[in-house]
């Protein structure tokens, strides 16, 4: 690792005046420094957080380690890299890296870090856990994540699952979106929207974990976890607020032996997840961003779909005072599923309509309906998203309000909504300003053009496993060596639908199976 230094010098009114030595700035400040402020990538961060839960359960007394297992895959390909980089500083953390052969035999390996007060002679208090993966890996991993989630974690464990994901299949086979998969298996999602959320957002994941004994996602695409910014560091700067308004039940919601599969099924549903709901509501993960003195158009958003919001506000020249005036209210949401209610409850009363600003199929939009519905009668503001209050479901091609296929842009939201605003407010320039952005959101159709064949990385073992050989064709299967299928490998894409007896016409020799 390289350690070089600089010093940064003040720039001198007058120059007879001597220097004057602003700072000492180091590569390794990013994983060195306890306080202040550094420059970190995405992915520095999830290196570096891990080294910050260490000092805070330092602070507190614990003896823990930590554990870092995964399988790497874009938007968390360079993932690996920053942690064999890191390796002197997770060492003096005690914090170990070992990556997967696969996803789900990482994803078991971390299960094993939180039985270990089950036997005896254990060294540690405990062992906080992360792990990660890019969508396809999170699908893989589904059964582990079920079992494990529903088997908790332990009091002074806990587990982060960091999961990539390719909305726009820049370098998948198919588009993904991991919150579904994650909520089929009860494991609360936090969705940051920048470096500094990282940070924060992780230490509060492992806190989150060993509150509840749930397994905790941290759900990244590549605009945040590929993005970089100056950030705080500092241990101490995520305050834990254990909630004050929930009662866990009497045997706890950790992982113990022997547990019965009812005796799971019932922790997690009567229990654990509304825990979560409720860590969520004491330490104010979703936040009331701006509000107005007399609000009618509410405004959701999380993880990029609120980068993509806050700029779509600046495009149509929205700033405070306009939002005030238009009686807009804004809504940062940091925990995606399980939506809290009394947050949200909250920032719906005397709304006249909540608009849902979120990536890919609707999570939060159909939360934030089933908790307005039979709340009360005088709140019921019209709630959209995907369509507006004319569209069909499933909305017709082309119908859609903010689509759910490749991935937004700040366009795309501003569009939309000054198609509200101008329902709202007819008397401004709504459509006006949304012409002025320009003729159309063309950067899906650009995508389309500009389509770039999936490659293996250098080094791959699956970019030679994956020769075939002369004079034979093979079938892809699941997996990251489906990218072969494009490859000019005589690889066919799907299993043929009956044996193939008699050779093709050009000599191959063709290894086909049953569908």
């Amino acid at each position: 690792m390289t350690t070089s230094t600089s010093t940064l010098i003040a720039p001198r009114a007058d120059p007879e005046d001597p220097p004057v030595k602003l700072a000492d700035v180091a590569l390794d400040d990013k994983y060195r420094l306890q306080h202040g402020r550094v420059f970190l990538t995405g992915v520095q961060a999830l290196a570096r957080l891990p080294m910050l839960q260490h000092q805070r359960d330092q602070a507190a007394g614990l003896n823990t380690a930590g554990f870092i297992s995964g399988y790497r895959g874009s938007p968390l390909g360079g993932l690996d890299t920053a942690l064999h980089e890191a390796k002197p500083f997770l060492d003096a953390h005690d914090v170990r890296f070992r990556p997967g052969v696969n996803e789900d035999l990482a994803a078991t390996a971390i299960w094993g870090t939180q039985q270990l007060h089950l036997f005896p002679g254990a060294r540690r208090d405990g062992i906080f856990a992360m792990w990660y993966g890019k969508g396809p890996g999170v699908d893989r991993c589904g059964d582990v994540f079920k079992h494990a989630n529903h088997a908790g974690t332990a009091k002074a464990g806990g587990v982060l699952v960091v999961a990539g994901d390719d909305h726009a299949a820049r370098s998948s086979a198919v588009a993904h979106q991991s919150e579904h998969i994650f909520s089929a298996c009860a494991m609360p999602v936090l969705a940051p929207a920048g470096v500094q959320d990282i940070l924060d957002f992780g230490l509060h994941g492992w806190a989150m974990s060993r509150y509840t004994g749930c397994w905790i996602a941290l759900k990244l695409s590549a605009d945040v976890v590929e993005s970089s910014a100056t950030v705080e560091i500092d241990a101490a700067r995520v305050q834990v607020r254990l909630p004050q308004d929930f009662e866990l039940p009497e045997g706890g919601v950790h992982i113990r032996w022997p547990d019965p599969q009812a005796a799971q099924e019932q922790r997690m549903q009567a229990t654990k997840i509304y825990a979560a709901a409720a860590y969520a509501r004491a330490n104010g993960l979703d936040r009331l961003v701006l509000d107005s003195p007399r609000a009618r158009l509410g405004l959701v958003a999380c993880g990029k779909a609120w980068l993509d919001l806050c700029q779509a506000l600046h495009e149509l020249g929205i700033d405070a005072a306009v939002a005030a005036a238009l009686g807009l209210r804004l809504y940062k949401v940091g925990m995606p599923w399980p939506l809290e209610a009394a947050g949200a409850r909250r920032f719906a009363t005397g709304l006249e309509e909540i608009l849902v600003v979120e990536e890919k199929r609707q999570i939060i939009e159909y939360q934030l309906k089933e908790m307005l519905y039979n709340w009360r009668d005088d709140v019921r503001p019209r709630v959209l998203g995907k369509f507006d209050e004319g569209g069909e479901w499933p909305a017709p091609p082309g119908q859609w309000l903010l689509p759910p296929t490749g991935e937004l842009t700040p366009l795309s939201v501003a569009r939309a909504l000054a198609a509200r605003l101008a329902r709202l407010d007819p008397a401004g320039d709504w459509p006006a300003r949304a012409r002025a952005l320009g003729p159309g959101d063309t950067s899906t159709a650009l995508r389309a053009a500009l389509q770039r064949t999936p490659y293996f990385c250098p080094g791959c073992p699956h970019n030679r496993s994956t020769v075939v050989p002369e004079g034979s064709c093979a079938l892809a299967g699941v997996g990251c060596h489906l990218m072969a299928v494009q490859m000019e490998r005589h690889i066919l894409p799907r299993p043929m639908v009956a044996v193939v007896r008699d050779p093709p016409s050009d000599g191959r020799r063709c290894l086909a199976g049953l569908a």
